[in-house]
């Protein structure tokens, strides 16, 4: 220590060396620079501070290890770390990034260096590996802790610190040649006239280099003389080390030997400072030169901030110091313990970009693609994942989306709703228009319906042609003429509003349905309620001492239909006026389809005219079954009475129907309804005075009646 001829100490790689040796450095203060891997026990500088650290703070490794793992989208991984204050630390900053992008930890060990000496930690640790499902582990540690893995790991992907001495442990590769070890070093530039300063050297150059003889000795079979120097007059005249395989000599430089390349320039630039500032201070107090001691370098040290030949910024000021930037390099394993290091890709801290030549990386000799490392299979499109209770979040099974909805991606969280106007295809990952579906003219019910209502409609027109042709027939004029036209009539529009429910709805046809449909069924069952008024009236005013005569004489019976269609009109005004009817689309009830139809607005409303209609309909049943039996020659009141019967019947059944049917099926019921139920009042009503009148037109005379009753009377004598 006490020779001049030292100014500073380089020590390395070991940070475990680095430590003891600046113990003792420091009782000195002679500057110590290591060009190992940053190590943060060393970077205390109460402890240390006369050392410096050449190597980067591996700031960015975490991140740069979580991006290589989104890449291959490995999110289930082993963590294998030294047990020490720079595994403690990157674990912190491992897990933390690793949470942040979701993959998860299978298991985690903190091992010491030492466990190869605990036979039985060994084996727990030996039987977790080969346990887990995980098919790439994460390995942070120094050399030792590598040689000690290489031991126990087999067959998976180790990703790395650049702490890893290959040359030191090229015999273990071959124990664990079926993994595939992707390691991030620091990147650096290349450093001009390297490469050919290392082919030109030679013994010859540099005698004193003892090592330098002995690799000519070993590779070049170079023969020694009695002296015990080399006689390089044997050797090859091409001899370089260039000539040696790259797997047994890489000329390329690496990143310990760019920190002693940068160490080197620190120190000499230190030196250089120092010595223009005693040079400085000698000519301004004009004293002799005195020869500096090592510990007089630290300021300078400190404070040095250059710029190497290669281009990088050297400086320990942490605010100006950049980050590392990463090379991903591949173990290329082959036969008789020959590997070789090649480049696949690189890490950029700064746009946190990864770039990466995967034809480059050599997997396992049983795979030619990335193997997957994964804690469960990914969800493929029309599932969602579904997370197993008490294990990681990587951890889930895939669930089906349930009806109208779908995922389009994998591993979805959650499946995403389809609009109303779409529907979830059948294998739930698309979600498809859906056609505009209604009771249209086009298709065979609303074809057959719309057949149904113009044909009913014709025969009723038919059934009203009849009656005003025979109009001065006894069986037209029985009963009142007038209501009679007035029923046919209300049956035309009866059958023709039910063409309204047929056909692409819109806000008028929404509001006539309902309307029409109420108004002219009222119409028709006050008529039928007017002509069993009539018949009971007829017949009370034929027996003597009756003061109803002025009731039939002045048309009393007549009055009951508008006054029954105004309380009709005046429900329905009322209906339209607060909740009227409105175009609606049905999504639900049919698959694929986007049924568009009439909302009633109001059930209640709608509920109120249909029972108005139901109470006209059960009053008519009443009194036409009270009167059926009057002695009259026309009495029609057991035909009334009948189509009540068929009306009640009809609408009766409609309300369970129309409301467990779904989708355009309640709209046909509803139809139907309106035809059956006029088709019954005509078919019980007018089809018996029909044929009558049209088969049989002797019976349609007051004297074919008395003459058939008299024959009955002298008969039953």
């Amino acid at each position: 220590m006490g020779d001049r001829k030292y100014t500073a100490v380089l020590t390395g790689p070991s940070g475990i060396t680095s430590a003891q040796l600046g113990t003792l450095l420091n009782l000195y203060r002679f500057p110590q620079l290591t060009f190992g891997s940053f190590d943060q026990a060393l970077s205390d500088h109460n402890k240390f501070p006369a050392l410096y650290q050449m190597a980067q703070k591996d700031t960015s490794m975490a991140t740069a290890m979580v991006s290589l793992l989104l890449h291959f989208r490995w999110n289930w991984v082993g963590l294998l770390i030294i047990e020490d204050e720079n595994g403690l630390w990157f674990l912190s900053e491992l897990k933390e990034e690793m949470a942040k992008n979701r993959v998860c930890v299978d298991f985690e060990l903190a091992l010491t260096n030492n466990i190869i000496l605990h036979k039985t930690k060994l084996k727990a640790v030996k039987d977790q590996v080969n346990r887990s499902s995980a098919n790439v582990f994460i390995i942070y540690g120094d050399n030792e802790f590598l040689l000690v893995l290489q031991l126990i790991i087999k067959g998976k992907i180790c990703i790395m610190n650049s702490q890893w001495d290959l040359t030191m442990s090229r015999g273990y590769f071959l124990l664990g040649s079926s993994q595939v070890p992707l390691m991030f070093s620091h990147h650096h530039p290349d450093v001009s006239g390297f490469t050919d300063f290392v082919k030109a050297v030679n013994p010859s150059k540099y005698p004193e280099d003892a090592f330098l003889a002995q690799v000519w000795y070993v590779s070049f079979n170079c023969s020694v003389s009695e002296s015990d120097c080399v006689t390089w007059e044997n050797c090859a005249h091409n001899a370089s080390l260039d000539l040696l395989p790259r797997h047994i000599l890489d000329i390329t430089l690496s990143v310990d030997s760019y920190n002693i390349y940068n160490a080197v320039y620190a120190v000499a630039h230190a030196l250089h400072e120092m010595l223009l500032h005693q040079a400085e201070v000698q000519t301004m107090g004009n004293r002799k030169g005195t020869v500096p001691s090592p510990a007089q370098l630290h300021p300078f040290l400190k404070n040095i901030q250059f710029q190497n030949p290669a281009g990088d910024q050297v400086t320990w000021d942490e605010k100006m110091k950049l980050e590392a930037e990463y090379d991903i390099v591949n173990i290329w394993n082959f036969p008789h313990s020959i590997h070789l290091e090649v480049k696949v890709g690189k890490f950029s801290p700064y746009t946190h970009q990864l770039s990466l030549s995967e034809e480059m990386i050599h997997w396992t000799i049983a795979c030619t693609e990335p193997p997957h490392s994964v804690c469960s299979i990914s969800c493929s499109a029309g599932f969602r994942k579904a997370p197993q209770e008490g294990k990681a979040a990587c951890c889930f099974d895939c669930t089906p989306c349930s009806e109208n909805e779908m995922s389009n991606g994998t591993d979805m969280e959650q499946c995403v709703k389809c609009p109303d106007h779409q529907y979830a295809n059948t294998w739930r990952n698309q979600c498809l228009l859906r056609t505009a579906s209604f009771l249209a003219y086009g298709e065979p019910l609303g074809m057959a319906l719309a057949c149904m209502a113009l044909g009913l409609s014709t025969l009723t027109t038919a059934v009203l042609g009849v009656f005003v042709k025979h109009h001065n027939t006894p069986i037209v004029k029985a009963n009142n003429q007038a209501i009679s036209y007035i029923l046919l009539i209300s049956l035309i529009f009866c059958s023709l509003c039910s063409l309204l429910f047929i056909g692409r709805p819109n806000t008028v046809t929404c509001i006539l349905q309902q309307s029409t449909f109420g108004i002219a069924f009222t119409v028709a069952v006050s008529a039928v309620l007017a002509k069993t008024i009539t018949v009971v009236l007829a017949f009370k005013v034929t027996s003597p001492g009756r003061r109803m005569r002025w009731l039939l004489v002045s048309g009393a019976p007549n009055f009951i239909i508008p006054i029954c269609t105004l309380i009709q009109v005046t429900l329905c005004g009322i209906w339209f006026g607060t909740s009227p009817p409105f175009i609606d689309i049905d999504t639900h009830s049919e698959h694929g389809h986007l049924i568009i139809l009439c909302n009633k607005g109001s059930l209640t409303a709608f509920y109120c005219v249909l029972g108005y209609l139901g109470s006209l309909a059960l009053a008519s049943y009443t009194v036409a079954f009270l009167a059926r039996n009057l002695p009259d020659t026309f009495n029609e009141a057991k035909f009334l009475t009948f189509s009540m019967l068929v009306f009640c019947s009809v609408w009766l059944t409609f309300l369970p129907v129309y409301h467990s049917a779904k989708g355009k099926i309640p709209v046909a019921v509803e139809v139907f309804s309106i035809l059956a139920s006029s088709a019954g009042l005509l078919g019980c009503i007018f089809v018996p005075k029909c044929y009558i009148i049209l088969i049989r037109p002797d019976r349609n005379c007051l004297y074919g009646f008395k003459d058939r009753r008299d024959r009955c009377r002298n008969k039953h004598c």
